[in-house]
């Protein structure tokens, strides 16, 4: 009953607060999009000249709109930036993988067979022969639902072959909620671990559906070069070897070893599996790394509050993509990252440029933050959530825009998850102004929640959400949202075609930044603090900080 009366009045001050929302112009949304994922930009990955003219392009546009620096403090000034110190690695010169099975033996093929990322060990090589494979299920060790993958299983010195996503994914039903990916499905759950258990690494089965995404996706994330947050002892969180595998290999090596993928699948997705080693089957891996520390950057612009310039709004985006990788059939090897994220980069800016015009400046301080690497881990925002600029206790709450459809408008909208807290209340209510409705997340298995920069700031106590675009378009209804979602993840997503197109419309997009002004807006010209359902995950962690909002 508090929850509800809480939710309720926050809602009625937001509704008290509530400013005609400016109107935001298509043509400047596409305009941003065009230049940031265009050939030039180079894919925007850290650490590059894509980075260079990034950062600058952002800093200059959140000039022109009138905003101050929000960044470090330099010589006792902010700046427009905060240096984000990153592990950068690469496999370099060749990658021998051999797999071998009785007296057979099988040369594997980065990228095509399997997906292996360059170790975030900090080792200079990888070297092994023969390591046995062990297959752990679903790689879960979860005592508050009396599941254990393990059984026991002593993995040093083996390699972890494991399933993607959650155990009851396929039968809808259980202890993981279903449907809806929890953590232990994400394949960084699965990777940090194996590295717990001491095991040489952990080779994930790629199947698309509990996934979510296709094997290009994955042979593009995870062949290029990969960075992580600065460790000060990386071997706890990675094992030398983090991979993925390709689904028909794997029914293919269990046969070698006398097993039934499928059956074993069965069983994983109960209580009483146990681990079982792939007998006669071993793997050979030989290849150099090239680590070094390189820095990135996030970008922070500020509106300063007139009343309580302590208390900040933020609005996030991540402005990085997958930079020069692969080349695809057609040769094309710049990753432009044209939808993800450009538009939510370009939204950023455009709401930027709205909340200075608007005059008086509103009570709490808004800051626009566009972070790095996200793509990598989301490191950007984990970095900034370890080292915030400002204090998380007196953050009113996160607005995330990570992948706006660029089409047409919808009658809906959602958000990354289906976490419960009162600033979705607010979004709620406040959408009803432009006759929207609220879809929960239409792909839960998904783990959309954990893929996105506001879950950083979530973990740590912060009201975060990450917005998304509806599926029920206006024009041709759910059939022709769900065609869109299904031909980008199929033909774009992580890809080099995800470009810029002049045919996009972009009206969908202006429309919903209507709806993220007025709440943003009304969240700096408020007094309420959101916070997360009483039953959430992350209620305790932002309570430990309450004497700090009163």
């Amino acid at each position: 009953m508090k929850k509800v009366l809480l939710s309720t009045l926050i809602v009625a001050a937001f509704a008290a607060q509530a400013q005609t929302a400016p109107s935001f112009a298509p043509a400047q949304l596409s305009q941003h999009v065009k230049i940031l994922a265009s050939d030039e930009f180079e894919g925007r990955a850290p650490n590059s000249v894509g980075e260079t003219k990034t950062v600058k392009y952002l800093i200059d546009q959140f000039k022109a709109a009138g905003l101050k620096p929000g960044g470090d403090l330099v010589h006792g000034k902010r700046g427009w930036t905060q240096d984000v110190p990153l592990g950068r690695f690469d496999i370099e010169g060749p990658l021998t993988l051999t797999l071998h099975s009785g007296d057979q033996t099988l040369s594997l093929k980065q990228g095509e067979d399997v997906a292996f990322r360059a170790a975030m060990t900090g080792a200079k090589r990888v070297d092994f022969d023969k390591v046995p494979l062990v297959f752990v299920g679903y790689g879960v060790a979860a005592p508050e639902r009396q599941w254990d993958d393990f059984k026991g299983m002593d993995l040093k010195g083996k390699l972890a072959v494991v399933l993607i996503n959650d155990p009851d994914f396929e039968t809808g039903q259980g202890d993981f909620g279903g449907k809806a990916m929890t953590y232990y499905g994400r394949w960084t759950y699965k990777y940090e671990e194996m590295a717990r258990r001491g095991a040489v690494g952990t080779i994930i089965v790629h199947e698309t559906a509990p996934a979510s995404y296709g094997w290009n996706t994955v042979k593009n994330s995870n062949t290029n070069t990969m960075y992580d947050i600065v460790r000060k002892n990386p071997k706890e969180a990675h094992a030398p070897v983090e991979a993925w595998i390709q689904r028909d290999l794997t029914v293919d090596i269990f046969k070698r070893a006398g097993l039934d993928f499928e059956a074993l699948k069965k069983q994983a997705q109960t209580r009483d599996f146990k681990p079982v080693e792939l007998k006669g089957v071993s793997l050979s891996a030989h290849y150099a790394v090239k680590a070094q520390v390189i820095k990135s950057k996030n970008v922070l612009a500020r509106i300063d509050g007139s009343e309580h310039p302590e208390q900040t709004v933020i609005y996030s985006a991540h402005w990085d993509h997958l930079g020069v990788g692969q080349p695809d059939a057609k040769g094309d090897k710049i990753y432009n990252g044209a939808v993800d994220n450009a538009t939510g980069t370009a939204a950023l800016l455009e709401l930027a440029r709205a909340h200075a015009k608007q005059q008086p400046a509103p009570k709490r301080s808004i800051v626009f933050l566009a972070v790095t690497a996200e793509e990598r881990g989301l490191l950007g925002s984990e970095y900034y959530a370890a080292n915030p600029v400002y204090p998380l206790a007196t953050t009113v709450g996160m607005i995330n825009m990570d992948g706006f459809s660029p089409h047409g408008p919808a009658r809906n909208f959602t958000i990354s998850g289906s976490a419960k807290l009162d600033l979705l209340d607010a979004l709620v209510a406040k959408a009803k102004q432009w006759n929207l409705s609220y879809s929960p997340d239409p792909y839960p298995e998904a783990g959309h929640f954990f893929r996105s920069d506001h879950f950083p700031m979530a973990k740590r106590g912060v009201p975060a959400i990450s917005y998304g675009s509806g599926d029920d378009l206006v024009d041709g209804g759910k059939a022709a949202g769900k065609a869109l979602d299904e031909a980008y993840i199929e033909k774009n997503y992580h890809q080099p075609s995800d470009e810029w197109s002049a045919s996009w419309p972009f009206t969908g997009v202006a429309r919903d930044l209507e709806l993220l002004y007025g709440l943003g807006r009304d969240l700096a010209n408020g007094s309420s603090w959101p916070n997360w359902a009483s039953d959430s995950e992350f209620r305790a962690e932002r309570d430990k900080s309450a004497d700090k909002r009163k």
